[in-house]
């Protein structure tokens, strides 16, 4: 059964952040892979004009932007704090604005520092709109922290 996937404090993350007004407010809901045990994520998304590329679909750097994000979500349940190093975005077909969607990622491996996910953004009945493999670098926490406000650190 899936479970919540909850961050640690309010911040203004553009994909998960609570406290971003401008941000996409995605909640990301966690499961293992039964033949693999590999995580996988995933969010339902319902966008409008306010993300409009061409009329009546979805903008390519916000594609973008969910499916890095639902990636990134992967490295939770891994229990590292990563970022991205480098992502190819396969657009398949048009993504439409005003319906529900779905993002699911899944992690392929790891080779040490390196975490290997992929995306996928689909309509209802599983159709694929559009799909990303990235590569996320697991980083330090000391850098982390190094680069926190004494506000975010204190929380």
């Amino acid at each position: 059964m899936p479970q919540p996937m909850r961050d640690e404090q309010p911040h203004h993350c553009f994909g998960c952040g609570a406290t971003n007004p401008q941000g996409l407010h995605l909640h990301f809901t966690h499961a293992t892979d039964p033949t693999t045990s590999a995580p996988i994520v995933r969010a339902e998304v319902h966008l409008t004009r306010l993300h409009e590329g061409p009329p009546g679909y979805i903008h390519g750097g916000i594609i973008a932007t969910l499916l890095d994000e639902a990636m990134s979500k992967l490295n939770r349940p891994l229990e590292t704090v990563a970022m991205t190093r480098h992502m190819a975005v396969d657009y398949l077909r048009p993504a439409p604005l005003h319906q529900p969607l779905v993002l699911v990622a899944v992690h392929l491996s790891r080779e040490g520092r390196k975490l290997h996910h992929q995306a996928e953004l689909q309509s209802p009945d599983g159709t694929i709109l559009a799909r990303a493999k990235g590569l996320f670098i697991a980083l330090d926490p000391a850098v982390i922290a190094a680069a926190l406000t004494p506000e975010q650190a204190s929380h």
